[in-house]
């Protein structure tokens, strides 16, 4: 009876996987350093292929908006996981296993962020981009973003790109504009990013976009994040 209910539950996984896409990763934001330079973040899942659990571990200089050295590591257990894990055990272990990373980087994970902007709804990117407005109350300003993709090919020769133009206004009215990311750096099949959530810096007027991107897949679409950082 057991091995039948684990059988069962192993088959739901894998097909409630397929309803949704391909292989969908977790965001786990982990805080910044005390003086604000860098950004740390994970995302975990299980790859619907092999049902093994992977997590991958970013530190981003958020001036450079790029990875510091030796700031993008990844994970991937010999293992599948048991009936109804999610595999944040793969984010455990790379946490753990990756301790120093931290330490060097002066991150704290109690010196969090605050959340400006967080997408309520469900749906994917639009290949036309998007425009967003959220407000920082504690600072007085106000923003309006624009995500701008570019699409090229189809199928297996399709790949993208995207930058994020940026207009704060302050309480006296004074505005001004910024860009984050870069059009110049091309991903394959890349079919959509979207904007899931924007942190302000606890020490200054740092913003970290967290961008969902949807990679096709024989199943769908890969649903993994990354961010961009700006420093005004």
């Amino acid at each position: 009876m057991l091995k039948k209910f684990i059988f069962l539950a192993v088959a739901l996984i894998r097909w409630g996987a397929v309803l949704w896409a391909g292989d969908t990763a977790s965001f786990v934001d982990l805080g910044f350093s005390r003086d604000g330079a860098v950004y740390m973040f994970a995302q975990y899942g299980v790859l619907l292929s092999t049902l093994k659990p992977w997590a991958e571990l970013y530190a981003v200089d958020v001036p450079k908006n790029n990875f510091v050295s030796g700031g993008k590591l990844s994970y991937s257990s010999a293992n599948p996981v048991n009936a109804g894990d999610n595999g944040v055990g793969a984010l455990y272990s790379i946490i753990t296993r990756n301790s120093g990373l931290a330490d060097r980087c002066g991150v704290d994970f109690l010196h969090q962020g605050q959340p400006l902007y967080i997408a309520l709804d469900t749906e994917e990117g639009s290949p036309q981009g998007e425009r967003i407005e959220f407000r920082d109350f504690e600072r007085g300003f106000s923003y309006q973003a624009r995500l701008v993709p570019t699409t090229e090919g189809s199928g297996a020769g399709l790949k993208s790109s995207f930058y994020i133009t940026l207009e704060r206004s302050g309480s006296g009215g004074d505005k001004k504009s910024f860009t984050a990311g870069s059009p110049a750096v091309v991903r394959p099949l890349i079919a959509t990013y979207k904007i899931k959530k924007v942190i302000a810096s606890p020490v200054d007027n740092s913003l970290v976009f967290v961008i969902e991107t949807r990679k096709q897949a024989v199943n769908g679409y890969d649903i993994h994040y990354m961010v961009e950082t700006l420093r005004p």
